[in-house]
C-alpha cells in the first residue's frame, strides 16, 4: 500500500535543497515550541494546582528579565526566518542572463508552451538538464498557477500581464506539473509533466520538432500582416529596433523600461503610454491578436538590433 509513497518530492532543481532546509527549520521550530508550551502548561497545572479552598496565590507584578527573554528569542527566530526566506525569494526572482526563455500560456484546462525555436507543446515541457530556464507566462482566461513540486517552484499565471519563473533542473527524468490555483470545474485535470533531458538528447528532440520558423520569424510575419511597418518604419511611430530592455521617455515626462509588459500594453492599449515626440495615432489590436501572437511579436522585437533600425531609415 505504501510502496512508492513520498511525503516530499525528489529534489530536482538548484533551489530545491534550500527550500527544503528552510521548511525543515520551520517545522523544527514549530514542534519545539509546541512541545515546550504543552509541557510547561502541564507542569504548571500540576505544580501550582489548588490544594485547598483557602489557598490564595501570590500576586505577581512582573518579571523584566523573563519578559526580555521571551521577546528576544522569538524576535531572533523570526529575523532568521525572514532573512533566510528573503534570500531564497531574491535568488529565485533573478534568472541568470544565459537562461533559455520559454513562453507559457495557461488556458482552461491546459498548458500551452512554445520554445524560441518555434516548437510548441501542450501539457509537456522538454528542457535540458543543468541549464537555467526562464518561463514568461500569461493566461488567456482566469488565474492559473504553474507549479513543479520537484523543483520547489510555483508562480501565479495571471490574465492581462506577464509573470516570470525560472529554474535549473539538476537531474533527468519526468516531473509532475500542476496548476496550483483553482481555475474551474476541470482544475484537477490541468496537469502535465516537465521532461528533463541530457543536452544532446534535448537538441535532437528540439531539431526534430521544428517544422516552421522560430517565434521571432513568426512575429516578423505577423508584424508585416498587421502593417506595423507603415508607422514604426517610416518615422510616424518610434523605432522598435534595439528598444527592448532599454528606457523609453514618455510624453508625460516619465520613463519606463521596454519589457514584455510594456510591449504587450503598447499593442493592446497604445494610448496608455505615449513615447515622447510622437502622437497617439496607433490603433488598438485588442481582440485581433491572441496571447501566443503577442508573445511572437515580443520575440521579434527582442531580436531587432539597433543596426536594423538604422538600415530601415
Amino acid at each position: 500500500m505504501w510502496q512508492g509513497f513520498q511525503i516530499i518530492p525528489d529534489q530536482a532543481s538548484t533551489i530545491a535543497q534550500g527550500v527544503d532546509y528552510l521548511y525543515y527549520f520551520l517545522t523544527a521550530v514549530d514542534l519545539f515550541f509546541t512541545a515546550v508550551i504543552f509541557l510547561t502548561i502541564f507542569y504548571l497545572a500540576v505544580r501550582y494546582r489548588r490544594r485547598s479552598e483557602h489557598d490564595q496565590p501570590k500576586a505577581i507584578h512582573g518579571n523584566i528579565p523573563l519578559e526580555v527573554v521571551w521577546t528576544a528569542i522569538p524576535l531572533g527566530i523570526v529575523l532568521v526566518i525572514f532573512l533566510w526566506g528573503t534570500g531564497l525569494f531574491i535568488r529565485n526572482s533573478r534568472p541568470p542572463k544565459a537562461s533559455t526563455e520559454i513562453f507559457v500560456v495557461g488556458k482552461q484546462w491546459m498548458w500551452k508552451l512554445q520554445h524560441p525555436e518555434g516548437v510548441e507543446e501542450i501539457n509537456e515541457l522538454h528542457v535540458p538538464v543543468n541549464q537555467p530556464i526562464k518561463l514568461t507566462m500569461t493566461s488567456e482566461d482566469v488565474i492559473h498557477d504553474f507549479s513543479v513540486p520537484a523543483f520547489r517552484v510555483k508562480k501565479d499565471v495571471v490574465p492581462g500581464m506577464y509573470t516570470m519563473l525560472w529554474f535549473q533542473a539538476t537531474k533527468t527524468g519526468h516531473f509532475d506539473l500542476y496548476c496550483d490555483q483553482y481555475c474551474g470545474t476541470n482544475h484537477s485535470l490541468m496537469k502535465g509533466e516537465v521532461i528533463v533531458m541530457e543536452p544532446t538528447e534535448y537538441e535532437q528532440w528540439l531539431s526534430g520538432g521544428i517544422r516552421g520558423g522560430t517565434m521571432a520569424q513568426a512575429g516578423a510575419k505577423l508584424y508585416e500582416q498587421l502593417a506595423c511597418i507603415t508607422c514604426h518604419g517610416t518615422g510616424k511611430g518610434p523605432s522598435l529596433a534595439g528598444i527592448f530592455g532599454q528606457p523609453v521617455k514618455l510624453n508625460d515626462g516619465t520613463t519606463v523600461v521596454a519589457d514584455e509588459a510594456y510591449v504587450r500594453e503598447s499593442v493592446l492599449y497604445p494610448s496608455a503610454k505615449i513615447v515622447q515626440g510622437y502622437k497617439p495615432i496607433m490603433p488598438t489590436f485588442k481582440g485581433q491578436v491572441t496571447e501566443e501572437q503577442l508573445l511572437q511579436l515580443i520575440a521579434y522585437i527582442k531580436s531587432l538590433s539597433p543596426q536594423e533600425g538604422k538600415a530601415s531609415k
